[in-house]
């Protein structure tokens, strides 16, 4: 006999002792094989190595030769290749290389080969320890969240306190900046968003979702009673049950309509984890069941994606800037910030937590102006003092431009920069002196508009034209949120864009930004984001193909469906049958102008949703149409994974319960997004890499998304091709290995600790400042991996994404799509909104609504489920029993109304109406009412889609209409209401007019 086959025989041999020894030592291990009684055969391919174990009870025998009737078989190769493949450390090359070369088999069912797997991958994790015992039965684990990274202390299974991680002697030193003669420092720990300090109360909520569960008079081989979703309650069913009726729904829908008649819908974000994350364990399982895809508008960077990219690139970013060293920049050059519908305090947006506070709050010591241009005095301004300016909403783009036209008229811009780095500025130029119209845009024909007096217009022209300034431009200071989510967004966003541009964007002291972005840390340290694809395996739809499929091998995963859904149209799709939309596509510009239609052509019509995390009905505009799109027989299944019973759970027919993240294992980095955000880490004070502990174990009968994916797709025979035969510890420990962090701790040290602070750069090799090389007319020198090479125009890494590498003031790329589209024209132009003051409804509704990103919830996840943040009077309050979503109103509007503090108000148009509690205000101008989105909570008071809200559901009330009608995006923020005090009726109500429809043209 051959030495591998000696080897081998010898290797299986001592399998059975391994598995007895471990029983023996590890009772959960013991537990774990008493879960089935079966034989497993494993073999080669030549039939010279064979073995037979059989598992009964918990007890393990083993006899050599072939079992007449095994459950399951194993077939290697060859033993060189058995060898290979159940060695203690497998080379994950040689496993994907076998499974796809069919050199490694399984036969048999396939959530047996799945289990025997699986508990083989387990043997090498029964040794390991990880958290931090402190004395009286408690112990310290580490997890990360969607708001920042925690310390959770844990004493018999239940979490009794969690807090911000503080770093301690051991971990790397915190960067510096000397700046002005003085020295900055931010503390050595890592800070919290409110939504992550009230996890402990949504993991015990009441509304956890703790058994599978079906609707009570759904039955898959009877009556639907489709009609009765969000009415009928639910019965606790078996999770045999469930993944028997999910799987034979995917199998019925597949075999009897044909490809796309599953659509697979989740939300923007998920529990944090590269893992369990969506774009990871739920991406590979949708690709592996063949889904219609819902195409997500990029709903925070709207104006940016569909508008400035044109005129400077960017597009991996969607539209927003470099982010590299723009904190150091800012503090050593820039003489003012002009904060432009930006609250950083609030809705900074990418998991920063309040990383970036500490940062502003030197801006004062610095001597830095401050100007907050919002129509809401908000969070930022408060708390950092400055100038306020409030235009009306939607109107923003007309100030900019007046701004632009002073700049003009006294020769307060770069006109080098212009000259030498911009093309088409003397067609804009023309405009807005009024050359092409006749109006010239100046701070007196935007008082009109605007309602900001002239002279304070022309003063912040003057002080910003003569001073070294920073664009703060939406929460993040360079392009996420705030106006580019409105019907004149688009505009927005492109005005401030050649605002910028004619300042000398990358001038030192001259870039956007607001010290949220850019810190010194170091980018070159390897560790995958969660957009990064995680165990997808997808090559398209992540950035798994560029960032970490050479690093971790895995099968790859592909969506055999080419149909997609437009997110915004998810109704008309289900409801009218059809649907058009224009995809995000960060490779290049035009990406974005490739039109879809649903249906596709010879694709199925959609007769299953599975709808995975978060809520459309707090989150998508004039969400009635999502209520009823579930509420019709045109969509015959629903089946929700979730981890609360709550908003759009309670239209499914089959309710599968999730686990939090702090019950299942994964692996992250603070802040760390990758993908289409590329190195959001610069965010951050520290770079923060986090074993995320299973901190206690599932409530109820939970399970982890992962598993869940698992033990169905077992059911559909795709067990071993989704999990790969590893647990999700396994694939924790595969991310640990992709990435730089065995070079600096051990795997042991890691997992019980549970983070790693990766050490700063030394300043004098700290990355240049973003677009500084473009100002210099010198080769891209930022480090990131976009543009590609076939976007540049001249040589490569020179010059801008453009058509001509320069920033263009007339956008080419416009000019080639549709010269002649009078919503996005080449040059920017000013269109006034068509929801608001202009338009014919505005007699009926005079209050325009604003809703941006919660500042206490991240979309729905932490709000509602009796959480601690209902108890923050800003967001929910307290009355007669009931916690009422805040609504903000001008204490003149209020008064006119008869509204007081507190007072339940009706906020209505002709799409619905919601029960708010009342804030009155001065920090808002007459006419403008603001109220945070995503609520988690819709609470109709009579038939769903008919009646009146009091859950808080604002977004009922915001425009269905597309920000332009060739693209495919959100204006939420141009919505006209009005209100008055609540009678405590349940019926919609309509303001008495001509019967004008609200998405008519102004």
């Amino acid at each position: 006999m051959a030495l591998a086959q000696v080897k081998f025989s010898a290797l299986l041999y001592g399998l059975k002792h391994v598995l007895q020894l471990m029983a023996r030592r590890h009772p959960h291990f013991r537990r774990r094989l008493g879960e089935r009684n079966l034989t497993v055969q494993m073999q080669t391919g030549d039939n010279t190595v064979e073995r037979h174990f059989t598992f009964i009870n918990g007890k393990v025998s083993s006899a050599a030769g072939r079992h007449a009737s095994p459950a399951i078989t194993i077939t290697v190769a060859n033993a060189e290749v058995g060898l290979k493949l159940f060695a203690l450390n497998v080379d994950q090359v040689e496993r994907v290389e076998a499974i796809k070369n069919f050199q490694l088999k399984a036969d048999g069912p396939d959530e047996l080969v799945v289990w025997f797997t699986q508990t083989m991958n387990m043997i090498p994790t029964l040794g390991w320890e990880y958290g931090t015992a402190l004395g009286n039965g408690v112990k310290r684990y580490v997890t990360n969240t969607n708001g920042g990274p925690l310390f959770v202390h844990v004493k018999d299974d239940r979490i009794v306190r969690m807090t911000p991680i503080e770093f301690d002697d051991s971990d790397a030193p915190t960067w510096s900046i000397e700046a002005r003669g003085k020295r900055y420092t931010p503390p050595r720990q890592t800070t919290v968003a409110p939504h992550t300090m009230c996890s402990k109360s949504t993991i015990y909520s009441p509304s956890r979702l703790l058994y599978p569960m079906k609707r009570v008079d759904f039955n898959p081989d009877g009556e639907r009673n489709c009609h009765n979703r969000g009415i009928s309650g639910y019965e606790r069913i078996s999770w045999d049950e469930a993944y028997d009726i999910v799987a034979r729904e995917i199998q019925r829908v597949k075999r009897d309509f044909g490809p796309g008649a599953i659509m697979a819908n989740h939300g923007s974000h998920h529990t944090w984890g590269n893992v369990g994350y969506y774009i990871s364990a739920a991406y590979k399982f949708f690709n592996a069941i063949g889904t219609t895809k819902v195409m997500h508008n990029p709903d925070s960077w709207e104006g940016w994606y569909w508008g400035a990219m044109h005129h400077f690139g960017h597009s991996m970013r969607l539209g927003q800037t470099e982010t590299y060293s723009l904190v150091e920049d800012l503090m050593k050059e820039a003489e003012m910030v002009v904060f432009w519908s930006a609250d950083p305090e609030a809705t900074s947006g990418s998991y920063s937590a309040f990383e970036g506070t500490s940062r502003r709050q030197w801006l004062h010591d610095l001597g830095i102006e401050l100007v907050h241009v919002d129509p809401y005095y908000n969070h930022s301004a408060a708390l950092l003092g400055g100038k306020w300016i409030a235009p009306r909403p939607g109107t923003d783009t007309a100030m900019a431009m007046a701004i632009a036209q002073v700049w003009i008229v006294e020769g307060l811009y770069d006109k080098q920069y212009v000259a030498e780095r911009c093309v088409g500025f003397d067609t804009w130029r023309d405009y807005l002196l009024g050359k092409e119209d006749g109006i010239p845009k100046t701070p007196e024909w935007q008082e009109s508009e605007t309602g900001v007096p002239a002279r304070e217009v022309r003063a912040l022209a003057r002080r910003w034209g003569s001073r070294k300034t920073y664009l703060g431009a939406g929460g993040w200071g360079n392009g996420h949120g705030g106006a580019c989510r409105s019907a004149t967004g688009i505009q927005w966003a492109r005005t401030l864009a050649c605002l910028l541009a004619m300042q000398g964007m990358g001038k030192p002291g001259v870039n956007y930004g607001l010290l949220q972005w850019g810190t010194p840390i170091d980018l070159s340290f390897s560790f995958p984001g969660y957009a990064d694809g995680g165990m997808s395996g997808d090559l398209e739809g992540t950035g798994l193909a560029i960032s970490l499929y050479l690093r971790m091998p895995q099968l790859p995963s592909f969506n055999p469906v080419t149909q997609k859904v437009p997110r915004l149209r998810i109704p008309e799709a289900i409801l009218e049958g059809k649907a058009e939309g224009y995809p995000w596509d960060g490779k290049t510009i035009e990406g974005q102008f490739q039109k879809f239609s649903y249906p596709k052509p010879g694709h199925a019509p959609v007769q299953m949703l599975y709808k995975y995390g978060g809520a459309s009905i707090g989150t998508m505009n004039d969400s009635n149409r999502y209520v009823k799109a579930y509420r019709t027989d045109k969509l015959p299944f629903v089946v929700n994974q979730s981890i609360w019973l709550e908003g759009e759970a309670k239209f499914a027919d089959i309710l599968l319960p999730a686990c939090s993240s702090f019950e299942r294992w994964d692996i992250s980095e603070f802040g760390g997004t990758g993908g289409y955000a590329l190195h959001g880490q610069t965010q951050m004070n520290h770079r923060v890499i986090l074993m995320q502990h299973k901190c206690i174990e599932p409530l109820g009968e939970s399970k982890s998304d992962f598993q869940i994916f698992t033990e169905l797709a077992s059911r559909l025979g795709l067990g071993t091709y989704f999990c790969e035969g590893m647990t999700e510890l396994d694939w924790v420990k595969k991310m640990f290995d992709a990435s730089d962090l065995p070079k600096h701790i051990s795997w042991k040290e890691f997992l019980k600790k549970g983070y790693f602070v990766v050490p700063p750069l030394p300043e004098e090799r700290r990355d240049p400042p973003s677009l500084r090389w473009f100002y210099e007319g010198r080769k891209k020198d930022a480090p990131e991996p976009h543009p590609l090479p076939g976007d540049y125009t001249e040589k490569f890494q020179e010059g801008l994404q453009t058509q001509s590498g320069k920033f263009e003031f007339e956008c080419s790329s416009l000019k080639r799509f549709d010269p002649d589209d009078p919503e996005r024209p080449p040059i920017v132009k000013y269109v006034p909104s068509w929801e608001g003051p202009r338009c014919a409804q505005y007699r009926r509704y005079p209050l325009q609504m604003i809703s941006p990103h919660s500042r206490f919830s991240y979309h729905t996840m932490s709000d509602g489920k009796e959480s601690a943040v209902n108890d923050i009077k800003e967001h929910r309050v307290l009355i007669d029993g009931y916690y009422y979503w805040v609504m903000r109103i001008n204490s003149e509007d209020a008064a006119a109304r008869g509204i007081r503090m507190h007072d339940l108000m009706r906020v209505y148009n002709d799409r619905g109406a919601v029960i708010c509690a009342a804030h009155v205000t001065p920090r808002l101008p007459r006419g403008v009412v603001h109220s945070y989105e995503s609520s988690a909570v819709y609470d109709p008071l009579g038939e769903p889609g008919y009646s009146v809200d009091r859950g808080g559901c604002v977004n009922q009330l915001t425009p269905k209409r597309s920000i332009a009608k060739k693209v495919t995006g959100t204006a939420a923020n141009s919505c006209l209401v009005e209100i008055e005090l609540w009678d405590g009726s349940a019926e919609l109500k309509r303001a008495p007019g001509q019967g004008e429809e609200m998405e008519a043209q102004p």
